[in-house]
């Protein structure tokens, strides 16, 4: 499976486990219409190991840990199940021990798909694969969302009382020597990783609880976001989805000047399988019934503002549309090293306002570029990724198995 992608269950008792070159916690959240768990008893782990419909299997360290689901057991209301992952070391990131979820059969172990979120670094924690009700039907999801603070910032997402205090300390001993003098506090003290075998126990008296950790998600809370490459940003704006009509601008200039240079920008739709769909460019201005619309080429690269505009309106887009990763080409040969101040940005159709900017920085001796992708969530939000990936190929149809392997 690919993230967004989905696979219909045919049995009614699926279990998922999750497996690591290291020790994982394997947990599952039962969530209902809004997207958050009815009270601390919906989440399901190692020191609370079940709930209806729902079970957690230790592993005992030789095996991976799962969780399992009795579609027929899980209470109405209830509409998903997320499995989450987090290294059981503190403070471990998933960087370089990629996971691995497999749906099962929960009665003869036979699998059903597997999924293996791709490019993870400092994330701490993962909704990997979610189980949900659609139309009266169960279905298996792969997600691949991480947060950077660890399962205690998946479980806060999603409604569960964390507390955040550090696990309790052995008991000093019977009149210890008294020091001759208190040591002073380290400087800047690290936030002690949260342990979620805490939520099922009662903590002793301790210090106020500190303050909750951000996920670092960025998003358009604080207005425009200037991209890196590689960096990533989630079209919510005050705790809504941006699916409002959105213009990807793209612009550029010669190198040199006095020589003009013909780009072409198009968009390429993909499917959940990354599956192509189809493209928008300069030869087939509209696609997927309207929704994406392309302005017309632009056959010199010269003057002020975008050079060509991709319209997208996000709400009307078809529900299989799961990705889309804006290209630009050279179809006359010229290369990205004959071009200047290459860059794309996203605009709000309605306002003008300019939301998002990813100016390219570096350029590479070939044809072709993936500038972003849009890619939606499972939870129905859009974020943009800054590419800035180079290939070669002249035309938007060289770009359609590079770009579906970025996705």
């Amino acid at each position: 499976m690919t993230p967004g992608s989905n696979i219909p269950l045919t049995v009614a008792r699926v279990a998922v486990d999750v497996a690591a070159p290291v020790r994982l916690d394997v947990s599952g959240l039962l969530l209902g219409a809004n997207g958050k768990v009815r009270s601390d008893d919906d989440f399901i782990f190692y020191n609370q190991p079940s709930g209806p419909g729902v079970t957690y299997r230790s592993g005992g360290g030789a095996a991976p840990d799962a969780i399992l689901v009795d579609t027929g057991a899980v209470p109405a209301g209830v509409e998903r199940i997320v499995v989450t992952a987090s290294p059981d070391a503190a403070g471990q990131t998933f960087q370089g021990i990629e996971p691995t979820a497999t749906v099962r059969n929960a009665d003869d172990g036979s699998v059903l798909a597997t999924f293996t979120p791709p490019q993870l670094s400092t994330e701490t924690a993962l909704v990997v694969v979610e189980i949900y009700l659609r139309n009266g039907a169960w279905k298996a999801r792969a997600v691949g969302q991480g947060y950077a603070n660890g399962l205690a910032g998946i479980a806060t997402d999603f409604g569960v009382s964390v507390d955040e205090e550090p696990a309790a300390a052995p008991a000093a001993p019977v009149a210890p020597p008294a020091p001759v003098a208190p040591p002073a506090p380290p400087l800047a003290p690290p936030v002690p990783p949260v342990d979620p075998r805490i939520l099922a126990s009662t903590p002793p008296p301790a210090p106020p609880a500190a303050a909750p950790v951000s996920t670092g998600k960025i998003n358009l809370d604080k207005g425009r976001v200037s991209l890196q490459k590689n960096q990533t940003v989630s079209l919510v704006k005050g705790g809504r989805p941006l699916l409002s009509q959105v213009k990807m601008g793209l612009g550029w200039e010669p190198a040199y000047r006095g020589k003009d240079i013909d780009l072409d920008a198009s968009v390429i739709a993909y499917g959940p399988q990354r599956n192509h769909l189809d493209s928008c460019y300069f030869g087939k201005l509209s696609i997927l019934n309207g929704s994406v619309k392309h302005s017309g080429d632009n056959l010199t690269g010269e003057g002020a503002g975008d050079d060509e505009v991709i319209v997208v309106d996000l709400g009307r887009l078809p529900a299989d549309t799961t990705g889309l990763v804006f290209t630009v080409n050279s179809f006359s040969g010229q290369k990205f090293t004959e071009v200047a101040k290459a860059y794309c940005r996203l605009i709000d159709a309605a306002t003008g306002e300019e939301l998002v900017r990813f100016d390219l920085t570096t350029a590479e001796p070939q044809t072709g570029v993936m500038m972003a992708k849009l890619i939606k969530q499972f939870s129905g939000e859009w974020e943009m990724t800054a590419m800035g990936e180079f290939v070669k190929s002249r035309t938007v149809r060289g770009m359609v198995k590079p770009a579906a392997q970025a996705l």
